[in-house]
C-alpha cells in the first residue's frame, strides 16, 4: 500500500482546491491533493478547458484551462503532492486526532486536517444504457476516461460521444491506435468546431472512421471485450471487432463516500461555519461548491475567499498553541517550502 503523510489533505483538484494549496503554503502547511479525475482542474479541465471565464479578479477574461495552468504555477513554490485518478473511499479519525484516508486504489493518506474542495462532489462518468456494459469494466475493455494514452497503442478502439472529450481523444489517439472509430448519435458535435473539423479531415484521410446518427447498443465478449454492435438509421446494425470501447458522455457530480462521513449535510451539500469553513467534525473543512451556508454563491472567486479562511482555521487546528500573525505577500513575498 502506498502511504502519504501531510498536514492538509485537499480532496478535489479544481481551482478552489489548488488555490487552497497556495493559502496553506503561505502558512508553511504541506498539502497533498486527491482527485478522482486523472488530471488537475476539475470541471474546468474535464468539461470546458477552452471556455472563457469573466469573473476572476484581474482578468477581463481567461480560458478555464489557462486559469488552471496559472494556479499550478502559483503553487509550485510549495511543492504539493498529488494522487490523481483515485477517489477517497474510506475515512477514519485516529486516536491522536489525525485522519486516515484510503483511496479506491488503496493509497493511504495520513493528515492533520482535511479540506473538502470537491466542487459539486466526486464526478462519475455518465454511462450509456447498454446491457452487460459493467461486465467489461475494470480493465476488461470498457473505459470511461483515458488515463494513459499509451495503453491504447496499436489497439482497435471505438469512442462514443459528441463533446470535446470524444473529439479531442479521437484526434490524439488517431496516431497511436491501430484503428479508431468515433460513433456519435447526432450529426452536429457539441465540442469545439475546429476539433470537429479535424476529426472530419482525419476521416476523409482514412485515419479514423466517423459513424454519425448511430449508437453503440451492444457489447460482446467472454472474459474481455471482443466486439460492439453499432445501430444506425432504420435500425441498421453493424458489429465491429474491437479491443476497447470508450464512451465519453461527460461526468455527473455525486457527493459520493463523503456523504457517509457523518458530516452535517443540507440538500447534498456540507454545512459549514463561515468563520473558517469548518464542518461539524473538527479538523475537516469544506470549501467551494460542495459546501452550503446562508448567502452561499457558487462562484470560483467565492471559493478562493473560503480557501483563505480555511487555511487560517486549519493552521489553528494543527497548531493550537501557536499564535499566527498575518503577513502580507506584498511585504514578505511568497515563501518556499
Amino acid at each position: 500500500m502506498k502511504s502519504v503523510s501531510t498536514d492538509i489533505c485537499i480532496i478535489g483538484a479544481g481551482p478552489v482546491g489548488l488555490f487552497a494549496v497556495f493559502e496553506a503554503g503561505l502558512l508553511k502547511l504541506r498539502c497533498h491533493v486527491v482527485d478522482a479525475l486523472p488530471q488537475v482542474g476539475g470541471q474546468l479541465s474535464e468539461i470546458y478547458p477552452k471556455k472563457p471565464i469573466y469573473d476572476i479578479p484581474g482578468f477581463p477574461d481567461i480560458l478555464a484551462g489557462d486559469l488552471i495552468k496559472n494556479l499550478m504555477r502559483q503553487i509550485e513554490p510549495f511543492h504539493p503532492t498529488f494522487t490523481l485518478g483515485e477517489r477517497v473511499e474510506r475515512f477514519a479519525k485516529l486516536d491522536d486526532g489525525t485522519f486516515q484516508l484510503i483511496t479506491s486504489d488503496g493509497t493511504e493518506i495520513l493528515c492533520k486536517a482535511i479540506a473538502i474542495a470537491g466542487g459539486l462532489g466526486s464526478f462519475e462518468p455518465r454511462k450509456p444504457a447498454i446491457d452487460e456494459l459493467e461486465k467489461f469494466e475494470g480493465g476488461k475493455g470498457v473505459h470511461y476516461m483515458v488515463r494513459d494514452p499509451d495503453f491504447f497503442r496499436d489497439q482497435r478502439l471505438v469512442i462514443a460521444g459528441g463533446g470535446d472529450s470524444a473529439l479531442d481523444w479521437t484526434i490524439f489517439l488517431a496516431d497511436l491506435a491501430k484503428e479508431v472509430t468515433l460513433v456519435h448519435r447526432g450529426t452536429i458535435f457539441r465540442g469545439a468546431p475546429e476539433s470537429a473539423e479535424k476529426v472530419k479531415h482525419l476521416h476523409d484521410a482514412g485515419k479514423v472512421r466517423l459513424v454519425l446518427s448511430s449508437n453503440v447498443t451492444h457489447v460482446h465478449g467472454d472474459e474481455k471485450l471482443e466486439a460492439v454492435t453499432i445501430t444506425g438509421p432504420a435500425d441498421a446494425k453493424e458489429t465491429l471487432h474491437v479491443d476497447h470501447f470508450i464512451p465519453l458522455f461527460g461526468l455527473t457530480p455525486k457527493l459520493g463516500p463523503i456523504g457517509e462521513w457523518g458530516l452535517e449535510l443540507e440538500d447534498d451539500a456540507v454545512k459549514v461555519n463561515t468563520l473558517d469553513y469548518s464542518t461539524s467534525e473538527p479538523g475537516i473543512y469544506a470549501i467551494g461548491d460542495i459546501n452550503t451556508y446562508p448567502g452561499k454563491l457558487k462562484l470560483i472567486l467565492c471559493g478562493f475567499h473560503e480557501a483563505a479562511l480555511m487555511a487560517q482555521g486549519a493552521y489553528k487546528h494543527i497548531y493550537p498553541d501557536k499564535k499566527y500573525v498575518l503577513k502580507y505577500t506584498t511585504v514578505n513575498g511568497v515563501p518556499t517550502m
